[in-house]
């Protein structure tokens, strides 16, 4: 449960707490929906009045956890600039998608608790973006390959690293791209804006 001030505002820690929950959920839900993994490896949970679907797979469970746990700590710290997850062939590491999640840490919400969204409307944003990442497969092409996924890490100066290793690699860019902004939120602590990048069908 989110860290609440005596205003009822959200603290820092817990607005960590609730923007790397949000990865969790979305990256589950971004597996899901464009078919990385077989639809038998998850099973359904009701987050933010919605029915997503999250991994049953002990490894990738195990993955998700960690992912969403460093990005908490680094949000605490306004370490991180941007998550991004993209979606590879196997065969080939061609490009598929790009989805981008900027974040940006507002250093002045402890200092003005008053301006802070409340918990109520915090989410009710993420769950409108939920709800976008859920119908996008109505407009991305078809995944017809075997694909897997990779997380990267934006720290800022320009130094971008991949969770399993820890160790440096580029942005994963993605040469002629179709580009659809989603939605955002906010906690006054972090704001997430999100975009997909797709490659398109030949």
């Amino acid at each position: 449960m989110a860290t609440t001030q005596a205003t009822g505002s959200i603290t820092l820690k817990g607005s960590a707490q609730i923007v790397a929950e949000f990865f969790s959920y979305g990256i589950n839900s971004i597996l899901y929906q464009r078919g990385v993994y077989d639809e038998t490896l998850f099973s359904k949970e009701h987050k933010y009045d919605l029915p997503l679907q999250v991994v049953k797979d002990k490894d990738l469970k195990d993955y998700i956890s960690k992912v969403s746990a460093q990005i908490e700590v680094w949000l605490e710290q306004h370490a991180i600039d941007k998550v991004v997850l993209v979606i590879l062939e196997t065969e080939t590491d061609d490009i598929l998608e790009r989805w981008q999640f900027d974040i940006d840490c507002d250093d002045t919400a402890q200092t003005a608790p008053d301006k802070a969204p409340s918990k109520q409307k915090v989410q009710e944003g993420i769950r409108n973006l939920m709800r976008q990442i859920v119908s996008c497969v109505s407009f991305l092409p078809v995944l017809e390959t075997r694909c897997c996924f990779d997380i990267l890490f934006f720290l800022g100066k320009n130094e971008i690293v991949q969770p399993s290793t820890m160790s440096q690699t580029d942005a994963h860019l993605i040469s002629d791209a179709q580009e659809v902004s989603l939605r955002s939120f906010s906690t006054g602590h972090h704001s997430v804006k999100a975009q997909i990048s797709y490659k398109c069908s030949s």
